[in-house]
């Protein structure tokens, strides 16, 4: 008896006598009345690209856009970790623009430039956590809803969903591996008056490329005519294959240029930890912003990632890096070579950590991204990519992910599927 009561199958009523538990239907939750209280959604901000989503174990992962952990510092931020946690920062608040080492930190790593002499200043660093919430209080700050981002496409799906979180109006500027045609931004913000523009000029998400420096002093010359900020997001600096080019903020002494740069991928997902750089009142105005959505940064993330940057250990891990990429990238391209040549890769990327891959015409990346799930395999739509509406169907394939030995096999399930697409 004993027994049928803890598998819940019978039931005891004191001075009445046991009895048969009877089975309850259960009544399903109803939810309905959401569907009023929210009001319609936007398509970008109520499902998950397919970047971020979960998959089903032993699958073949190139959707994600994170490192696996072998191309990580793991040792160090251990190490950092495990000596953060006896330090004061595991148990206290952080100053709201960071803490000051590691805004030295920022600044020192943003160098000098050799003609100008400019050099930032820590005060000028505001740490946040990561990049993702830079993006929306730099958008908030600069530009403000209803206001108008000059924007290239395609462009990191992160900053088109934080755009959109904030009511910023998008204004695509069609971008290849070596950035915008500096006319049409001219034309672009001309015709928008937009005040900012949001780009990434070193090994820019998707494509890998980036800008050289002409065309990088050109595009500044255009922002400096329309009084126009530009939003750089330097978020693959230490994922380099080919050296990246210094940051455009390096040169910057008039405040023109909002700069952004992120540990996340580098350390570890983990150690959520970034920084925004800016002069004057955009400096201000972003650090309330900041401050205003979440107050301050874990000092005990801001010990760790400063402890690993810190350390000899971490200039070691950064030299063998590029070598590590080129491998794992050169491994994924000639696979996709020989198994599935129907895919067009434009450039070979130089840094970051994906492959830009174009479909074939007459294929569809979302009916790709599901038909490969099937097989085992786990692909990212380019759609996510592009602020309006994609000129053709894309995949993003991440080479940095886990077994790359598994690549062959990738690559040849890719190809089946295109195959049995075009018929």
């Amino acid at each position: 008896m004993h027994t049928l009561a803890e598998r819940g199958l019978i039931e005891s009523r004191p001075g009445v006598g046991t009895f048969v538990r009877r089975i309850r239907a259960q009544t399903p939750a109803d939810y309905s009345w959401q569907t009023a209280a929210l009001a319609p959604g936007q398509a970008s901000t109520t499902a998950l690209p397919h970047a971020q989503r979960s998959v089903a174990p032993g699958t073949i992962e190139l959707h994600s856009g994170y490192p696996v952990q072998e191309l990580l510092p793991a040792g160090l931020v251990r190490a950092a970790a495990a000596r953060a946690a006896r330090t004061p920062d595991a148990l206290t608040r952080a100053p709201a623009a960071g803490l000051p080492a590691l805004q030295a930190w920022f600044a020192a790593e943003l160098g000098t430039d050799p003609e100008s002499g400019t050099v930032h200043a820590a005060r000028e660093v505001s740490i946040v956590p990561g990049s993702q919430s830079a993006l929306s209080s730099v958008f908030r700050a600069l530009v403000g809803a209803g206001g108008a981002l000059a924007i290239e496409s395609p462009s990191y799906w992160g900053a088109l969903l934080a755009a959109h979180q904030v009511s910023v109006r998008l204004i695509p500027i069609a971008s290849g591996p070596a950035g915008p045609d500096p006319e049409e931004l001219a034309r672009a913000l001309h015709e928008s008056g937009a005040r900012a523009f949001y780009a990434q000029p070193s090994f820019a998400n998707p494509q890998g490329g980036q800008w050289g420096a002409e065309r990088g002093r050109v595009i500044l010359d255009v922002l400096r005519e329309h009084r126009a900020f530009l939003i750089e997001d330097d978020w693959a600096r230490d994922f380099g294959i080919t050296p990246p080019t210094p940051p455009l903020a390096r040169a910057d002494r008039d405040g023109r240029v909002v700069y952004i740069r992120s540990l996340t991928k580098s350390l570890s997902p983990a150690v959520r930890v970034g920084a925004v750089i800016a002069r004057g009142p955009a400096r201000d105005r972003i650090l309330a912003d900041l401050v205003a959505e979440t107050m301050y940064v874990s000092p005990l993330l801001q010990s760790i990632a400063h402890d690993v940057v810190t350390s000899s250990g971490w200039r070691t891990h950064l030299r063998a890096l590029p070598e590590l990429l080129r491998h794992r990238r050169d491994a994924l391209l000639d696979a996709l070579a020989t198994h599935a040549p129907a895919v067009h890769v434009a450039a070979v990327p130089q840094g970051g950590l994906n492959v830009w891959a174009q479909l074939p015409a007459g294929t569809n990346a979302q009916r790709t991204v599901r038909d490969c799930e099937a097989r085992g395999l786990a692909v990212a739509a380019g759609d996510a990519w592009f602020p309006a509406e994609p000129p053709a169907p894309h995949l993003r394939l991440n080479f940095a992910g886990p077994e790359p030995e598994r690549y062959p096999d990738a690559a040849r399930i890719l190809g089946e599927v295109l195959t049995a697409q075009l018929g």
